[in-house]
């Protein structure tokens, strides 16, 4: 039979429990696929400990590589033997077998391994919308991306390189400094013993970026929107740190009539012709060896909440992946 984690109950990585499900059959628009590699997110923290809500009992995890063996009617743009990978719901993708709606299904180039694709479709497909789309990004801007020697920070890094950006990236150890420099970041800052907003006017002579991209939440929110500049955005993309709480809209006029937004890859990929074309674009940044992916945690299945855990704890960076 296959393995799967599934949780009865919102907490901590405790409440994640390894055990054996059936697989139906895929209905009509799914496919059936046997995972290689399942990749390990933030979201998933979120999704397990409640602060995102999903009907309970449930799974945990949202993007996985493998093989097609069964394809659903209705079904043409795969076929049993394909090797694909998805980021996207429905939540369940810590998990050896599972069927998926096949709209959510991309089929991969040949020179991309499975393992490699586990860890780079959700984050890498982040930074794309976050780059390509929220905020256009055409070269020559300053940025600062917050979490720089994270798993989306280390794409975001190379991904900024090869645009002809010049990023500011915050991290939270010497070691990650050096990981996210030696990944295309042009200026880190360590925030154990760094102000960022000091740092972010100094290296921009005081006038500021045009925009923010924080994953990080509660924890940096107000500086993120202090080091904008004038009619700057603030990209608010994730919650490590906590939720943002409540705030003034006069705090965005107060700091130079700022623009905010809270964006989900899953209302840019909801479109089926908008998923192919932010996968074929990464696709082309990680073939063309532009963007690497640095999978540098790899957890047996039913280890994963010791994966949880490290994650939880930032004893991560770049990539990780569970393995079936």
């Amino acid at each position: 039979m296959a393995k799967a984690i599934r949780i009865s109950r919102s907490g901590g990585p405790e409440v994640m429990e390894y055990v054996e499900v059936d697989v139906a059959d895929p209905f009509p628009g799914e496919v059936r696929i046997r995972q290689a590699a399942c990749g390990l997110n933030f979201i998933d923290v979120y999704h397990r400990n409640g602060t995102y809500k999903q009907p309970l009992p449930g799974g945990v995890g949202m993007e996985a590589s493998g093989t097609v063996v069964a394809v659903g009617p209705g079904v043409t743009h795969l076929q049993a033997g394909d090797r694909v990978a998805y980021a996207g719901g429905p939540i369940g993708a810590y998990a050896s077998e599972r069927t998926m709606p096949a709209a959510m299904v991309v089929k991969l180039p040949d020179g991309i391994e499975l393992e490699t694709a586990a860890g780079m479709m959700l984050q890498g497909l982040t930074v794309q919308y976050l780059f390509r789309r929220t905020f256009l990004l055409r070269g020559g801007e300053t940025i600062l991306f917050h979490a720089a020697a994270g798993g989306v920070g280390l794409i975001a890094c190379q991904w900024a390189r090869a645009l002809g950006v010049t990023m500011i990236g915050t991290v939270s150890s010497d070691e990650k400094a050096e990981l996210a420099r030696s990944n295309g970041c042009a200026h880190v800052i360590n925030t154990q013993r760094e102000n960022f907003v000091e740092r972010v006017r100094e290296i921009t002579g005081g006038r500021g970026v045009p925009v923010v991209y924080d994953g990080v939440g509660k924890d940096t929110f107000t500086g993120s929107l202090d080091c904008l500049a004038r009619l700057g955005t603030m990209v608010s993309f994730g919650n490590a740190s906590g939720v943002v709480p409540p705030f003034s809209l006069s705090e965005l006029s107060s700091r130079g009539s700022l623009f905010i937004t809270r964006p989900t890859m899953f209302d840019y990929t909801a479109q089926r012709e908008d998923l192919d074309a932010m996968a074929a674009e990464l696709f082309y940044m990680v073939g063309s060896g532009q963007v690497k992916i640095d999978i540098r945690q790899r957890y047996p299945l039913a280890e994963v909440a010791r994966a949880h855990q490290d994650l939880e704890a930032r004893r991560t960076t770049g990539s990780t992946i569970l393995l079936p």
